[in-house]
């Protein structure tokens, strides 16, 4: 029985969850990318509130040009911006399923820079 693609990321992230949970101080960042874009939220799973959310399709990042690694750090940057003004400052990383490569190791890097720990 071979799994899809898909069915073998959902089974990854699902054993992520297992062990990576957000709290009000310490928020999951969960990244989801598609084949354009990328997207990342801070989630406090206690309350199951977003806390602040960033992606490749904001107005201010819609209009910068670069390749899609570049929009993920641009991405992992502003999600540090708002975390920071949210007075967050450290927070758990969740891939998704997704392996730590590529769009997505950028977009941490990103939110390394922008002054959030993980």
């Amino acid at each position: 029985m071979a799994l899809t693609k898909e069915e073998r990321r959902l089974r990854i992230r699902r054993r992520i969850r297992k062990v990576v949970s957000g709290t009000e101080m310490r928020p999951r960042l969960s990244v989801y990318r598609s084949n354009k874009e990328i997207y990342a939220q801070l989630i406090d799973d206690v309350t199951g509130r977003t806390l602040a959310a960033a992606s490749s399709k904001d107005k201010a990042l819609a209009s910068e040009k670069g390749t899609k690694a570049e929009m993920a750090t641009l991405v992992g940057k502003a999600i540090a911006e708002k975390a920071i003004k949210a007075g967050i400052n450290a927070c758990s990383f969740d891939r998704g399923g997704y392996l730590y490569h590529g769009r997505v190791k950028s977009l941490a890097e990103g939110a390394r820079e922008g002054g959030l720990k993980f």
